[in-house]
């Protein structure tokens, strides 16, 4: 397999990818955040010592039965109602039969034939077809989750860790609807945001509690039946999944083109390498013997338990973007940024609304300083907006100062920056160290004086009809008062000093 990039193919490389279409379906692992297992009372704790979360029942004893946690169904019928799909009445839970040394029971408690969410989509914005893509969802069913197998430690040795065994799992599948990386990213991003909106998962793919496999396949423009299909697993970020797609897209073409076969298997993505290898045959339904779980009946809801968890959804992403643009007349895109967690989303709407109680609330301006001068810094430091370094109503503030004049945008990130590092009310800051904004215009005309005395030639300029000057004069007013004039009255009052 080549290792080039697609975007460093040679054009005959070039012209043969673009005769291929590619086909993605996802299977999204999102661990329900229970705080006990799925059947039984066993802790899902993240983190705690190797095999002290266990139970006969979790750890498959003989003659133990199995109790179906209610609060795990209802995340999952949260998360069926949240992507518009059925969520069945009636549905059962089936025995998966394959052998993984970290599943004790030697099988997998899951759901075939009924689980309890089917016919349900997505709507995401695709880097190539646009806005407003619709990208299809099976079904959503309940099963457990399996141990952690670990290969460290004696050399030679390999142990295993039924902590995880039970924890329960949604298994998010799609259809194969996504036709690029681009649009299986965008997918995961609306996806997780939407679990963590709803608190059935808290998307953190690193710790495995939203895992996702990608069946890729390719085949010719034009053509209805689907090319063959391999399956990617160990993909622990969007990041990864993308990679991964990308370099299995240009791995089957290549074996197209050069006359081989796709074979149908499961392959293990090594981000380290940037390369896949195969890990074993892809099974089919029929590998497994599904048949229906003797140890539990089959699940009946009704329809008023699921019309009260319809009244309790929180507001989604899509609707709360929406609510942005128009209440508060941000972009689409702005809105997006915003609603894209949300803890973000309600920080900003913190800090809107401080700036607002203070009598100069600017929406658009408090999106800026969250999405530019505070994401930078979260960035920087690592962090999410839950450990931001200011509380909102300091941001709003400062915000609110910008709007009244007492602060530049120069001086406002300073003052941003000594707020990060020691804390503090802004305006005190500002105060305490003569921060103010200069908005006197008798301070101003004396540095504009000096302005156009020191530079004569570039006012000559300006005169003469070379309006690019204006910038470098504003500039120099702006370095005599220190950054602390008002920018528009210094343009206001320059301009009519150079009109003179």
């Amino acid at each position: 397999m080549s290792q080039k990039g697609l975007s460093t193919q040679s054009g005959a490389e070039g012209s043969a990818r673009a005769r291929y279409e590619t086909v993605i379906g996802l299977e999204v692992h999102a661990q329900m955040l229970t705080r006990s297992k799925i059947f039984c009372g066993c802790s899902t704790r993240f983190g705690a010592e190797a095999n002290t979360q266990i139970c006969p029942i979790c750890a498959a004893f003989p003659g133990v039965l199995p109790v179906l946690n209610r609060e795990a169904v209802q995340m999952a019928i949260k998360t069926g109602l949240a992507i518009d799909g059925q969520v069945r009445l009636l549905s059962e839970f089936a025995r998966k039969n394959y052998f993984y040394p970290d599943l004790p029971a030697g099988y997998q408690i899951s759901q075939y034939e009924l689980p309890i969410v089917e016919q349900g989509a997505l709507w995401i914005d695709s880097p190539e077809r646009g806005e407003g893509v619709r990208i299809g969802i099976t079904r959503i069913h309940m099963e457990v989750d399996a141990g952690k197998s670990l290969h460290e430690g004696i050399y030679g040795a390999s142990w295993v860790d039924l902590n995880r065994t039970g924890t329960p799992l949604m298994e998010i599948v799609s259809e194969p609807d996504l036709r690029s990386s681009g649009e299986a990213g965008e997918y995961l991003k609306k996806l997780r945001a939407i679990v963590r909106y709803l608190g059935v998962c808290d998307g953190n793919m690193e710790e495995g509690s939203f895992r996702c496999d990608a069946n890729v396949s390719v085949r010719l423009h034009g053509d209805s039946v689907f090319g063959t299909r391999c399956e990617l697993k160990n993909l622990n970020s969007i990041r990864n999944v993308m990679r991964a797609i990308d370099y299995e897209v240009e791995r089957q073409i290549e074996l197209l083109e050069e006359g081989g076969k796709v074979v149908q298997e499961t392959r293990l993505w090594n981000a380290d390498l940037n390369s896949s290898r195969p890990m074993r045959g892809k099974e089919d339904a029929h590998d497994y013997r599904y048949f229906p779980e003797p140890d539990l009946p089959p699940l009946r809801l009704t329809a008023e338990r699921v019309a009260a968890l319809r009244e309790a959804m929180p507001e989604l992403p899509d609707a709360k973007a929406a609510r942005f643009g128009q209440q508060y007349q941000l972009s689409r895109y702005d809105a997006g940024v915003l609603t894209s967690s949300r803890e973000l989303a309600d920080y900003f709407e913190a800090v809107a609304a401080h700036a607002a109680s203070l009598g100069h609330g600017n929406a658009k301006m408090a999106a800026n300083w969250v999405t530019g001068e505070l994401a930078a810094r979260l960035n920087r430091d690592g962090v999410e907006i839950g450990q931001s370094p200011l509380q909102p109503w300091q941001l709003g503030k400062l915000v609110a100062l910008i709007q009244q004049g007492t602060l530049s945008g120069k001086l406002a990130k300073e003052v941003f920056e000594i707020m990060c590092q020691e804390g503090g009310d802004p305006q005190q800051i500002a105060e305490q160290r003569g921060m103010r904004q200069v908005s006197d215009e008798g301070a101003i005309d004396v540095a504009i004086a000096r302005v156009l005395a020191s530079y004569p030639d570039d006012v000559a300029q300006y005169r003469a009809g070379k309006g690019k000057v204006m910038g470098f004069l504003v500039g120099q007013v702006m370095k005599a008062t220190q950054g602390k004039a008002n920018p528009a009255l210094v343009n206001q009052r320059l301009l009519a000093k150079l009109a003179e």
